[in-house]
């Protein structure tokens, strides 16, 4: 990969010390291709989002009978390797397996997941084996996201195109989401029936040829990518307790993973939302998952429109601008009175919280301090699972004692309000510059 400088055309070598390096449009579109396919199947594979979780809730609802606090607790116990997840990233940056690093990763754990997919394929269905397969996978599927967010993250800061990343790391993400919820949805019907069971054996064995997949990714290494960045097939120094202190005193690292936490609290987007359109709107279990799949479908297009715009506005800009149309992306949820309602509500909240949420990783992307891109971006990751089942508890108290969906609404409202005084406190040499414009690390 060659990277431009002004006029002068320098090797990889020699733009380790440029402080603007631009990528030129064949190599972009390489890093575009080979992120997507990576984070398509990470998509697909997950045992937390999408494809599996909508199922297993739907199972736990109408198969076990739990209630909707039952349903949040089982999220919150099965979430407990994602409120870690920063541990995970803190040895995907100290270890490298095979001497590949990265690729190391997706190959180890690759297989390591998809042999414990097969596992589950033969073990019986409960609320037990749900709660162990589910706890099992995610902690040996960490490791693999671990491997692509610190990728990405590296790609993103040293090749100066963090909004960009962004922008393709959120949109094939929500893809697979997107077709994963339909799916899941498919899925969850299948589960009402006597041979539930059978279906979420499938659901395993889907899962299993998805991980090899993703283990047999792991072997390829286009050299346009690989030879334009630094650290990936080298010995680590083993300097972990020093790399901790730098992290806690990295000041950018703070206002980032508070945002983070604001923006993925959202207390009533799970639980409550689920009881919401199926107990008041009366939504099937199929047209739940396909309300979480147009909500997903309807960020992409904002995403796009943010790698654009990253590449012409300082993020800066684009934080503030964004976030003050995002703050009201819950409300049109209250004007929804029937499912086909409810539809267009999720249309509009996508396309209202997209730039938002693009903006907001890539301002994790350059938050990170150089040689620990997997800590910081799995503690973003942590933070999430945590904000999300704790705000799930918060919303679930909030439907059932104020019996309303329009508490939830009030309460998403007010945190996401909070971003914008957390905002001011980021450092301007971090958000100051567009994309291939100034320093990315921060």
């Amino acid at each position: 990969m060659n990277v431009k400088s002004g006029n002068k055309r320098m090797t990889t070598a020699e733009c380790e010390d440029t402080s603007v390096p631009i990528v030129n449009a064949p190599a972009r579109w390489l890093i575009f291709g080979y992120l997507g396919l990576l984070l398509t199947l990470i998509g697909f594979a997950a045992p937390y989002i999408g494809l599996m979780d909508i199922p297993v809730a739907f199972f736990l609802k109408n198969k076990l009978h739990l209630s909707a606090e039952g349903v949040a607790t089982f999220r919150l116990l099965a979430g407990i390797p994602l409120y870690l997840s920063f541990v995970f990233g803190f040895l995907r940056d100290s270890f490298n397996p095979f001497g590949i690093k990265d690729r190391g990763f997706l190959i180890l754990f690759g297989a390591t997941s998809t042999v414990l997919y097969v596992v589950f394929v033969f073990i019986p269905v409960d609320y037990n084996s749900l709660l162990g397969a589910v706890l099992l996978l995610t902690m040996s599927f960490l490791f693999v996201v671990s491997a692509q967010s610190g990728l990405s993250a590296v790609i993103g800061r040293q090749l100066q195109m963090s909004g960009q990343v962004s922008a393709v790391w959120n949109t094939f993400l929500y893809v697979p989401s997107l077709v994963g919820f339909f799916i899941g949805g498919y899925v969850s019907n299948h589960l009402e029936a006597d041979r539930a069971g059978v279906a979420a054996h499938h659901l395993f064995a889907l899962g299993a040829a998805v991980m090899a997949a993703i283990t047999l990714f792991g072997f390829w290494k286009p050299a346009g990518i690989f030879n334009a960045i630094r650290g990936q097939d080298r010995a680590l120094p083993s300097r972990r307790l020093s790399d901790i202190k730098r992290l806690l005193r990295h000041r950018p690292f703070y206002p980032a993973m508070a945002v983070w936490f604001l923006w993925s609290f959202a207390p009533g987007y799970q639980t409550p939302l689920q009881f919401y359109l199926q107990n008041t709107l009366h939504a099937s279990d199929a047209a739940f998952a396909d309300w979480n799949a147009i909500f997903a479908g309807s960020f992409i297009p904002p995403f796009l429109l943010f790698g654009l715009l990253a590449r012409k506005f300082s993020l800066r800009q684009i934080l503030f601008w964004s976030t003050l149309v995002a703050i009201p992306q819950a409300i049109p949820l209250y004007f929804a009175h029937s499912v086909t309602g409810s539809f267009e509500a999720a249309v509009a909240m996508g396309l209202l919280g997209g730039v938002a949420t693009g903006a907001y990783t890539a301002l994790i992307i350059r938050s990170a301090p150089e040689g620990l891109e997997g800590t910081t971006v799995m503690m973003s990751g942590g933070l999430y699972f945590v904000a999300v089942r704790f705000g799930d508890l918060l919303g679930t108290w909030l439907y059932q004692r104020l019996d309303g969906f329009g508490a939830c609404i009030i309460a998403i409202t007010v945190v996401y309000l909070a971003i914008i005084p957390v905002l001011m406190t980021v450092p301007r040499s971090v958000i100051d510059h567009r994309d291939e414009e100034g320093a990315a690390v921060a």
